[in-house]
């Protein structure tokens, strides 16, 4: 068994002993936490975690004692009953506090004050913690005044927060609505109520005025200057006397500017000066006659600083030294009136007297300000760029917005698909160049040329257009003033330069030649005789045709194909060689109208013509007489226009 520890030793050197069982020696806690909060509490175990015997009591127990009074002699006594619940409307009715204050306000619009000072009164309602500021009303102020922001509850910040009579004490800041207001005092019952709470107040603030309402309750000093000269009879003399002078306004050196006339008109009556415009009719100028009102025109003024408004303020009487008189307007002198320019060239018989009798001025000779008409400037047409025809470059000459060129439409509608052809070759020093052969059209309606290549078969050569319908230039003729190639131009071995290459007229269409004949007046006698002489052989070949009677029937079909094969040759351009007729007439030595089919073909095959077309074939067989000969009288028609 364990040892048992002596009870009741006194802890005195050598008479101590030393419990085994004991292990723990730390006293207990008296501090606790419960929620977060610090709280005291008995400790019920000492050291060595020995129980504590000591009579505790619970904290019912001590709160019992610590409210239990003493026995009275008749018992214990009556507590009072608690006080009934008063809302705040009922305990704070009609319980207000006020504050003075005021705000500061820019006037960026006015030159005699920079700033405004606003007094308003700030009111707090107990009742239901809401505010008010109300503006005292001041008299002539042009202000509307009187309830500046109504009773609610005001907002302190953007968290949604309010204004409480805890926030409000003198010589602070208080924003409301993005204005700063500044509380400078408040009445009695307002310090009272928040030195009852436990607010200590800033001491008060003098209250802050405005300065120009203060400056306008100063009395206006008056000035009485004394004049010698006498207004009234200098009124009652020139009454309904008026000095007329005539004047013009030169603004021509500016951009857009133009000489306008006006007349001065001078008022004896007062020295007062008014300039009305002379309007002319259809000038497109609004109708209003008069440019400077009748007043007082100053004629030197004070050097005035940069900082005055005159956008603002008027020129009084301080900033002129001199005004106008009748002595500054003279005939033939310019005269300045309010920064513009007038020059007086005449003026009305009434002040030319005045001027002699008053000044002794006699020279009023006017002078003669109408402008001589402008000279004719010459147009000069700019050179020919070289950009589509000379007549469209030229009509960007004339107008802004070019117009196409006027037509002959007499020219257009008279020759209207009159077109004459010609056969030409191209002169080149290439001779396979040479051996080409081209179709050359002249448009009589348009006078515009255009050239075609036939296609020849195995040539190697792509044809087709060679150059579209335009104005060809003859060569040396000039640009600005060129002279185009005209039907007359054209005869048999004539050269005919289109744009650096030379072409030579072969032959020609037989239109041409009946086109020649119907207007002889139109061309040379020796154009017209020589393209006679170049068609007499084909003339000849025709009449030899015409001597043959074939018999009805087969005529119409013949006539047919004739006319189909003319219709082909024209919608391909085909222009046989003009030695075509001469050497089938050649080779028919005996002059019957037939050749032998072996012949007839060399010679098809000599000029070229596409007998393997079955067009063409069928054109042989209907002039066939017999088996071996060919009717080519009848062949050739074909070949005739």
């Amino acid at each position: 068994m364990g040892s048992q520890p002596v009870q009741g030793l006194p802890f005195l050197p050598g008479s101590s002993s030393r419990d085994p069982t004991k292990t723990a020696f730390h006293r207990s806690q008296t501090l606790s936490f419960k929620n977060g909060f610090a709280f005291k509490q008995l400790p019920t175990m000492g050291i060595g975690r020995e129980r504590l015997h000591v009579n505790q009591l619970s904290q019912a127990e001590l709160d019992e004692l610590s409210n239990k009074r003493p026995t009275l002699t008749y018992g214990q006594p009556k507590q009072a009953p608690p006080s009934d619940f008063i809302p705040a409307h009922v305990a704070f009715d009609k319980k207000v506090l006020k504050f003075n204050g005021y705000f500061q306000e820019d006037v960026p619009i006015s030159t005699e004050e920079h700033f405004r000072v606003r007094q308003v009164g700030i009111y707090y309602y107990l009742e239901d913690d809401t505010m008010s500021v109300m503006e005292p009303i001041v008299e002539n102020s042009g202000i509307p005044q009187g309830k500046f922001i109504k009773r609610q509850r005001l907002p302190k910040n953007d968290r949604g927060d309010h204004y409480h009579w805890k926030d409000l004490n003198r010589g602070i800041n208080i924003t409301i609505y993005g204005k700063t207001f500044r509380i400078a005092d408040c009445d009695p019952f307002t310090q009272t109520f928040l030195e009852s709470q436990g607010i200590e107040l800033n001491p008060p603030e003098t209250m802050v005025f405005d300065p120009y309402t203060e400056l306008r309750k100063m009395p206006l000093r008056m000035y009485v200057t004394p004049s010698n000269f006498d207004q009234l009879k200098q009124f009652l003399a020139f009454d309904k006397k008026v000095l007329r002078f005539y004047a013009i306004w030169d603004d021509t050196v500016n951009m857009f500017g133009e000489s306008r006339r006006f007349i001065i008109h001078y008022y004896l009556a007062d020295d007062t000066v008014e300039v009305r415009e002379c309007h002319e009719r259809n000038d497109g100028r609004d109708p209003f006659p008069v440019l400077i009102r009748r007043q007082r025109l100053p004629k030197i003024t004070v050097e005035k600083k940069d900082s005055f408004p005159t956008c603002v303020l008027e020129i009084s009487d301080q900033e002129v030294l001199e005004w106008f008189t009748a002595k500054d307007f003279a005939v033939g002198k310019s005269t300045t009136l309010l920064g513009r320019s007038f020059f007086i060239y005449d003026c009305d018989e009434f002040t030319r007297h005045f001027y002699r009798d008053k000044f002794g001025i006699d020279n009023f000779q006017p002078v003669d300000v109408k402008k001589l008409p402008p000279e004719d400037v010459k147009q000069v047409i700019p050179p020919y760029n070289g950009y589509g025809f000379l007549e469209d470059s030229l009509q960007n000459c004339f107008s802004l917005i070019p117009k196409p060129p006027k037509k002959n439409i007499l020219k257009l509608l008279q020759n209207d698909r009159k077109v004459l052809r010609y056969k030409v070759t191209l002169e080149s020093p290439n001779p396979e160049d040479r051996k080409r052969c081209f179709v050359l059209s002249y448009c009589l309606a348009t006078d515009m040329i255009s050239i075609h290549e036939p296609p020849v078969r195995n040539s190697g050569v792509i044809a087709g257009k060679y150059l579209g319908k335009t104005k060809v230039p003859k060569p040396g003729s000039y640009p600005d003033n060129p002279v185009y190639y005209e039907p007359a131009d054209f005869t048999i071995g004539a050269t005919v330069e289109v744009f650096g290459h030379r072409f030579v007229i072969t032959d020609a269409d037989i239109y041409v030649l009946n086109y020649m004949e119907s207007n002889p007046g139109s061309f040379p006698e020796a154009v017209l005789q020589s393209m006679r002489n170049h068609f007499a052989p084909r003339q000849a070949a025709t009449e030899a045709v015409q001597r043959l009677d074939p018999s009805e029937p087969e005529q119409r079909e013949l006539d047919l194909a004739v006319a189909q094969t003319q219709e082909h040759l024209q919608r391909h351009n085909y222009l046989l060689d003009s030695d075509m007729q001469a050497a089938f007439l050649q080779q028919d030595q005996e002059g019957l109208g037939l050749l032998n089919k072996a012949d007839f073909l060399d010679l098809c095959d000599r000029f070229k013509v596409p007998v393997d077309d079955p067009l063409f074939q069928k054109l042989i067989s209907l002039c066939s007489h017999g088996e071996n000969q060919i009717k080519y009288p009848s062949f050739l028609r074909a070949f005739q226009c």
